[in-house]
């Protein structure tokens, strides 16, 4: 896995136009021009969620350091956390063997799911049982945030 690290900590200011940096413009982006974007805490190593990146969303992450994705159903991009506030402050970003995968790792701000859980990953498979376990740690009520 290759693994590029992008200085975070100072935000580039964004070029008129955005070319892809070279060491991207190899990735395998799908039919629909999106390729799928692994978050993980940087920290525990924790997956936090699974989104699509177009090259837009993907040029998006690298000048502002902060996760940027597309939006399948809305069809746009979208900034994680610009409703809740619970933004993602990237560390890194790695290619798979493959680049056809990213993963982000980041530092999460409260909690990625907007269910209200730290992650979205929050229920687990029991065998056995008839329905999934929640094993997830709530930071928030979803109508205390979004108001629905």
């Amino acid at each position: 896995m290759a693994i590029l690290r992008l200085p975070f900590d100072k935000p580039p200011h964004p070029p008129k136009t955005i070319p892809m940096d070279p060491q991207l413009a190899q990735l395998k982006f799908d039919a629909n021009g999106l390729i799928p974007a692994i978050i993980q805490d940087a920290k525990s190593g924790e997956v936090l969620m699974m989104a699509w990146m177009n090259r837009d969303s993907l040029d998006k992450t690298i000048q502002t350091g902060k996760t940027h994705f597309f939006s399948r159903s809305r069809g746009k991009l979208w900034l994680k956390g610009e409703s809740s506030g619970h933004v993602q402050n990237v560390k890194s970003i790695a290619v798979d063997c493959d680049q056809d995968v990213l993963l982000v790792r980041v530092e999460q701000v409260g909690a990625a799911c907007h269910e209200g859980f730290y992650s979205c990953f929050f229920r687990e498979f029991q065998k056995d049982s008839q329905q999934l376990k929640v094993v997830g740690k709530k930071i928030f009520e979803p109508e205390k945030v979004y108001g629905k």
